[in-house]
């Protein structure tokens, strides 16, 4: 047996041994691909196993992440750090081999995958970077982004709606340096494909404008060669590589079933498959030295193509200096020196301003100096407000614009936001109301998952949008975005609160930010009259204006729109002889997140609290405490101007000030 077919039969059999340990996973994946991951990984990929941050790597997405024993034998065998012990550790507490690959917890692993299309659809966002980022900078003669993003796809990802968002995208905007790998194995777990789905992939990608090839038998390395150079070749249109493949391959009593999908194989059956193999170790977790030696070499080669690199580099850096500082500078993360002095300050001069409004001006204010804030909207660019003015859009011929529209693909957006920010050099942006952001969700919980900086901007957000009704309204939705873990929502109160809110969103390296903006004008708070300055948005919550004449007797809660009917509701209890405190708590997150004597001050024990906001009150349970009452919604919205709205369904002062005047 040639050393070829014996790291590839390694990789079958490392899958084999981990997930029959771990009593649960999928082999037959794994089985079936390990040849085009063999040549990926050994052969076309431009990567370096010693050092998986390299900027201008090759991206790999295993977009089938229930394939994960696949990635974790190549990552272990071409030398990313992962040892044997991890294999052996596959699915365990604390094991970088998680049950599904996760970003940030395994060397080599560029996105989180698993939740079936987020994977080509993150894939797309880093193309779309790298378009954006050559396009920015490389020079003639002097080509310092250039890399290719690699996809291994199952049926279930080009079933979820969620492909064909993002491959009609990409196949729009011609992103030449995409590859996909279909694999074509015509299993899902109920059974064969033909149960559920008939369609043609071909025709389809066809038909999104990409270039569609054919790997006919995936263990003829040669044909897997032809195709990688065939795809190489095409730089106009996106990849898709057809590739068949047969699901637990050599296994005599599993191949081509739904039993080697989602389950072990079993030690016998794994034994009569390794005698299919010609496989001559009888230990578990055998890796030939032949075969160590050999895709151990995987490092030497990565390590000639990053200081090839890295010599080009130092020539652009000559040559360009100032290009080559801003791009180590975007690739590292850090922001540039004095930003934030570029946003600007609000008065009430200004005028009563929708914080909608007010963030497409913040938006503007920053763009020149923060090049890396990309972004758009899902076909709603202009009520979100979400472009940069005299900036162009992102497209064929522009491929360095700035400004993206999405289309009406909020899950793709969101993905491909991902995607974009997972590759580095760009924080992404993307706008749509807050209502569809259930269209996005998962991608925005995968965001929170990795930790990733995308921000998004969701307008509309309230029964304020008015005469669209109930469709448009969200009501559930501040609740159920405040529930996921690393999420920043921010919901300012006018237009200082918006500004600081941008500001932590920019700055923000710990996950994704929501930006909860009106439609409806809000006032512009005098901070000279009385009002606490905006700075306090960064605490989270904050004593926006506090009672007068004494300690306050009661503290009224509030977000966003709803801080002004808390202002009002504070005038009317003066005038019955009370004295309350208004808080704006912009975010609930930031807030919990201060020390509890900071909480205790602004909420202090034993004084009654009321909140108020045009939402489902789940969330602000935690903050009024026992005997605190909510103003909210628990139905749905209408279809009428938002004044009548508000009035009808009781989010008025009055029903604070009769809330809080109850015992």
């Amino acid at each position: 047996m040639n050393v070829e077919q014996l790291s590839i039969d390694t990789i079958r059999t490392l899958a084999m041994d981990a997930v029959q340990k771990a009593e649960s996973g999928h082999p037959g994946t794994p089985m079936a691909l390990a040849p085009l991951g063999y040549q990926l990984y050994m052969k076309h990929m431009r990567h370096n196993p010693a050092d998986p941050r390299w900027p201008d790597r090759d991206r790999f997405v295993l977009s089938a992440g229930h394939a994960s024993m696949l990635q974790y034998a190549l990552l272990h065998l071409t030398g990313y750090g992962l040892s044997l012990a991890d294999i052996r550790n596959f699915r365990q507490w604390g094991s970088p081999t998680a049950g599904h690959p996760e970003y940030g917890h395994c060397p080599g692993v560029e996105t989180t995958t698993g939740p079936l299309g987020q994977g080509i659809s993150n894939a797309v966002g880093m193309a779309v970077a790298e378009a954006q980022l050559a396009a920015r900078y490389n020079r003639d003669g002097h080509e310092v982004v250039r890399h290719t993003t690699w996809v291994i796809a199952g049926d279930g990802d080009l079933m979820e709606g969620i492909s064909h968002e993002a491959a009609s995208f990409a196949g729009h905007f011609g992103l030449g340096r995409l590859v996909v790998f279909f694999d074509d194995n015509r299993i899902t777990i109920d059974g064969a494909t033909d149960l559920t789905c008939s369609d043609d992939a071909a025709r389809r990608f066809e038909g999104y404008g990409w270039q569609v090839l054919h790997i006919a038998d995936v263990n003829d390395l040669a044909q897997v060669d032809a195709a990688v150079a065939a795809a190489l070749a095409e730089t106009s249109r996106p990849t898709l590589v057809v590739t068949r493949t047969h699901i637990g391959y050599g296994s005599p009593n599993r191949q081509d079933t739904a039993k080697a999908h989602g389950e072990p194989l079993g030690k016998d059956e794994i034994a009569l498959t390794k005698k299919a193999y010609g496989w001559e170790y009888p230990e578990p977790f055998t890796v030939p030295p032949e075969v160590a030696a050999h895709m151990g070499t995987a490092r030497d080669r990565g390590a000639k193509l990053q200081a090839e690199w890295t010599k080009k580099f130092a020539a652009y850096k000559a040559a360009h200096a100032a290009d080559a500082a801003e791009l180590e500078r975007r690739w590292s993360g850090a922001l540039p020196a004095g930003w934030e002095a570029k946003v600007p300050t609000f008065t009430p001069e200004t005028g009563a301003i929708a914080s909608r409004a007010a963030s497409g001006v913040v938006l503007n204010a920053v763009a020149a100096t923060l090049p890396e804030l990309i972004g758009g909207s899902a076909d709603l660019a202009g009520s979100n407000l979400t472009m940069i003015k005299d900036a162009p859009r992102f497209a064929k011929a522009t491929p360095g614009g700035r400004n993206f529209n999405f289309g009406i693909r909020e899950h793709g957006m969101g993905a491909i936001m991902n995607g974009m920010s997972l590759h580095g050099g760009i924080i992404p942006y993307g706008g749509t109301f807050l209502v569809f952001a259930d269209y996005m969700r998962p991608a925005i919980r995968l965001a929170a998952l990795m930790r990733i900086p995308a921000i998004y901007v969701f307008t509309h957000d309230s029964i304020g949008l008015g005469e669209d009704g109930p469709t448009h309204q969200p009501v559930e939705h501040l609740s159920a975005l405040r529930v996921i873990p690393n999420l920043l929502v921010l919901r300012p109160a006018d237009a200082n609160e918006v500004a600081e809110s941008w500001k932590l969103a920019i700055a923000n390296r710990t996950g994704p930010t929501a930006l909860v903006l009106t439609r409806q004008k809000l006032p512009c708070y005098d901070r000279a009259a009385g009002f606490a300055p905006a700075a306090g948005v960064a605490r989270g919550g904050y004593v926006l204006k506090d009672a007068e004449g004494g300690a306050p007797q009661v503290v009224i809660l509030s977000s966003g729109s709803e801080v002004a009917i808390a202002v009002e509701a504070q005038k009317q209890l003066a005038a019955k002889g009370v004295r309350a405190r208004v808080v704006s708590m912009a975010s609930m997150e930031l807030f919990a997140a201060q020390d509890r004597a900071y909480r205790d001050r602004v909420l202090p024990a034993g004084v009654k609290r009321v909140a108020v906001e045009a939402a489902h009150p789940m969330s602000w349970y935690r903050w009024v405490g026992d005997g605190g009452e909510i103003v909210g919604i628990e139905r749905f919205g209408a279809s009428a101007p938002f004044q009548e709205i508000y009035k009808q369904l009781g989010i008025t002062a009055e029903r604070v000030v009769e809330s809080a005047s109850s015992s």
